[in-house]
C-alpha cells in the first residue's frame, strides 16, 4: 500500500480508503460475513482509511464497521458523517442543524463503539442553516475531544471558503470519477489553494465504467442504482458503448477496467483519496492491484480522447438529490 497525506493534518491515509456503504445499504443482499471478512482483508492489505455514514441502513452500517474497528482501533482512521434524517415512509431529508449535529455525533460515538471520530463530514449543505453556524458547532466538537478532523460533503466553493474561514477543514468528500468530474472547474483548484484533501466517492461511477453490469435487469430489486439516470433504460444502450470502449483500452493496456478508472482518479494528483466501496474481498483485492499501475501522460490522453468520443448519458442523481450538491 502506499500512503497519502490527509489535507495539512499530517494523517498517513491508504492512497485508496474503504467506502463501507455498500455492505449493508443500497446495494441489494447483506451478506455480514463477507462484509467482515472484507474489512479484516483491507486491514491486511494496508488500507486505514474507513468511510461510513449514521444514514446507510439507518445506522446499522456504522454497527458493522464496530465489530473491526474496535478491537483494531489504532490501526484505522474512520470517517462518518452527519445531516440525513430518515422519514417513516423510507425517503430522507437534510437536518444540518446544530441540534441535530449535537444528537448526531453522539449516535454515531455509540454506534461505533469509540470515544472519537478522526473525520467528522456534514453529509450536505443545509440551504436554511448558515455554514458558519454549521461548522463553528461542529469546531465545538473537535474542543470536546469528540472529533479530530471536519469534514464536508458535495459543497460549492463559496460554501468551502465561508466553512475554512470558521475552523480548519480537511477533506471534503465529494463524487468524482471519470464520468463525474464536476469539481475540477472551481473547487479542485481552490482545495488546492487552501490545503484540503478531496476524498471522491464514487471513483468507479458505482460500477458502471467497470464492465460488471451487463444488463439493468441484473441488478436487484433493491438496488438504488435503478433509480439513477445513468442506469435508466434510454441511457443504456449509449453508456455500453463507452464502457465497452473502455473495457477495449483496459485489456490492451493488461489491467481490468475497474484499475483503469480508478488509476486515473489516483493519477489526477497526490492529494485526492478515492474510497471506492465494495463488499466482496474479490473487488477490494482488484481495488488494491491498481496501486502499482502507473499511467503516462500517453495514456491519460488516450482515456481522454475516448471520453470525448464516448461522453457519459444521464445525471448522476435525480433532479430532487441533485438540488442537495454543491450547495
Amino acid at each position: 500500500m502506499q500512503y497519502r497525506t490527509l489535507g495539512k493534518t499530517g494523517e498517513q491515509l491508504s492512497a485508496i480508503g474503504l467506502g463501507c456503504m455498500g455492505m449493508n445499504h443500497g446495494y441489494g443482499e447483506f451478506d455480514e460475513t463477507e462484509s467482515i471478512a472484507t474489512l479484516h482483508r483491507a486491514l491486511d492489505l494496508g488500507i486505514n482509511f474507513w468511510d461510513t455514514a449514521d444514514m446507510y441502513a439507518k445506522g446499522k452500517n456504522e454497527e458493522l464497521v464496530s465489530k473491526v474497528l474496535v478491537p483494531n482501533r489504532d490501526k484505522i482512521f474512520i470517517a462518518t458523517k452527519f445531516g440525513f434524517r430518515w422519514r417513516e415512509d423510507g425517503t430522507t431529508w437534510f437536518d444540518g442543524s446544530v441540534a441535530h449535529l449535537k444528537q448526531s455525533v453522539e449516535g454515531s460515538l455509540k454506534r461505533l463503539k469509540i470515544d472519537t471520530i478522526d473525520l467528522y463530514y456534514a453529509h450536505r449543505i443545509d440551504p436554511n442553516v448558515p455554514v458558519e453556524e454549521m461548522v463553528g458547532a461542529m469546531a465545538q466538537l473537535v474542543k470536546e475531544g469528540k472529533v479530530r478532523y471536519l469534514g464536508l460533503s458535495e459543497a460549492s466553493a463559496a460554501s468551502i471558503r465561508k466553512a475554512y474561514a470558521v475552523h480548519p477543514i480537511a477533506a471534503l468528500q465529494s463524487e468524482y470519477s471519470l464520468l463525474t468530474r464536476g469539481v475540477e472547474t472551481e473547487i479542485l483548484p481552490l482545495l488546492r489553494e487552501l490545503g484540503i484533501s478531496l476524498v471522491p466517492y464514487s471513483p468507479l461511477a458505482r460500477g458502471l465504467i467497470t464492465a460488471t453490469v451487463q444488463s439493468r435487469e441484473q441488478l436487484p430489486a433493491d438496488d438504488f442504482r435503478r433509480t439513477l439516470p445513468r442506469f435508466d433504460e434510454e441511457n443504456w444502450d449509449s453508456n455500453q458503448r463507452m464502457v465497452a470502449a473502455f473495457a477495449g483500452l483496459a485489456k490492451n493496456k493488461n489491467v481490468t477496467p475497474a484499475q483503469l478508472a480508478l488509476g486515473w482518479v489516483l493519477a489526477q494528483g497526490d492529494d485526492i483519496i478515492p474510497i471506492p466501496g465494495t463488499k466482496r474481498r474479490k473487488y477490494l483485492e482488484e481495488n488494491v492491484g491498481t496501486i502499482s499501475l502507473k499511467l503516462t501522460p500517453a495514456d491519460l490522453q488516450e482515456i481522454e480522447a475516448l471520453l470525448q468520443k464516448y461522453p457519459a448519458a444521464g445525471d448522476r442523481y435525480r433532479e430532487g438529490a441533485m438540488k442537495l450538491v454543491n450547495n
